[in-house]
């Protein structure tokens, strides 16, 4: 194969387009295991929505049936529900109201996109690091943020944790909300985790007004070109959010495939069981090559340390295998020593090993 220009460092995975231009292929010639995506193909239900859904109108301004789907999920009030182009729209919204607030305490590693929300609105922020050991038990206490020594009113977390797949039980975050000015836990990926909603927040929404739960749709259906996420707060923060933003974020394909999905039980219950057994299978295997020291996760990826910098590891990847595996630089407080790495199928995480076993022995 041709060899390739150097990569950037991607601060989000999944830029299947730009990386086949850039390595002379296309774009289902790529094993992308840089974003955290499910495998399987899209949900017969998705199918059928996108089939019937209304393009010749404007969707709905207030989303109303959507919004009674969301809320029945969790058996919420309707006014305690958004919809969202994406988790990311979501959290530029929240992160108008932490800039307000003060200053964001960000646990570090992690997800830099809430560093991206929280500059659209000059919002401050300080990193909380992470002790990057952990026992493969589940859940684990969140760590006490220390506010005394690092004080912050605002603090975000991803639950499980992005990149390192640590799962933080609801008894150790509950006692921070009475402790801060806001609280935003990002559980993009709990719905894919075996007993994962056990330690969900949104329960206790109705309680803490100054508590926001921010869900995505988009990586538990394997619909992440959609663009589907919703908040969970209380009615009159989603009510101002609603006042800010753009009419119509959500199109009417979104809308419709997330009113047909939210109706399957099945789905997430095959998605829990393929990260409760691909999870462990690819941690046992990745741990048994020369050099990489795979770490404990309860999400649908795996944090690799290496014992050197794993960069020329990952390019040769990229660029030999077609293989795109996420640089652990792309996240705040890692070096180029880290990689991550998204579950696939079977076949898939078995291309990956074969790929990874091939170039540790070539750059041994």
């Amino acid at each position: 194969m041709s060899s390739a220009r150097p990569a950037p460092i991607e601060r989000h995975g999944g830029n299947l387009e730009a990386t086949a231009r850039r390595l002379g292929c296309r774009p289902d010639q790529l094993l992308d295991a840089s974003a955290s995506l499910v495998p399987f193909t899209p949900a017969a239900a998705l199918r059928r929505a996108l089939r019937s859904a209304p393009l010749r109108a404007y969707p709905d301004r207030t989303y109303t049936s959507l919004r009674e789907a969301m809320a029945r999920l969790h058996g919420l009030d309707p006014a305690q529900v958004l919809p969202g182009n994406g988790a990311a729209e979501l959290f530029t919204w929240v992160a108008r109201e932490a800039a307000a607030a003060g200053v964001s305490l960000l646990p570090a590693p992690g997800f830099a996109d809430y560093e991206r929300a929280l500059g659209c609105w000059g919002g401050a922020w300080r990193h909380l690091p992470l002790t990057l050991d952990w026992p493969a038990v589940w859940p684990l206490p969140f760590p006490d943020p220390g506010l005394a020594q690092v004080p912050a009113q605002v603090l975000w977390i991803t639950n499980p944790h992005n990149p390192t797949g640590q799962l933080w039980s609801r008894a150790s975050l509950e006692p921070l909300l009475d402790r801060l000015a806001l609280v935003i836990v990002d559980e993009a990926f709990l719905p894919l985790v075996p007993g994962g909603e056990a330690e969900s927040l949104i329960p206790l929404v109705a309680e803490y007004p100054n508590l926001v739960v921010i869900r995505s749709l988009t990586k538990l259906f394997a619909m992440a070109g959609l663009r589907l996420g919703y908040a969970v707060a209380a009615p009159e923060r989603l009510r101002r959010w609603s006042g800010w933003r753009d009419p119509w974020p959500v199109n009417a394909l979104a809308a419709a495939a997330g009113e047909a999905l939210l109706t399957d039980g099945h789905w997430p219950r095959r998605v829990r069981r393929w990260v409760g057994s691909e999870g462990p299978w690819l941690h046992q295997r990745l741990a048994a090559l020369p050099g990489l020291h795979p770490l404990p996760s309860a999400a649908n990826f795996l944090l690799v340390r290496g014992e050197r910098s794993l960069v020329p590891l990952r390019e040769r990847l990229e660029d030999q295998h077609r293989v795109l595996l996420r640089d652990g630089r792309s996240f705040t407080g890692l070096g180029p020593e880290w990689l991550r790495i998204g579950l696939q199928d079977r076949p898939g995480n078995q291309r990956i090993l074969r790929a990874l076993a091939w170039e540790l022995r070539a750059l041994a």
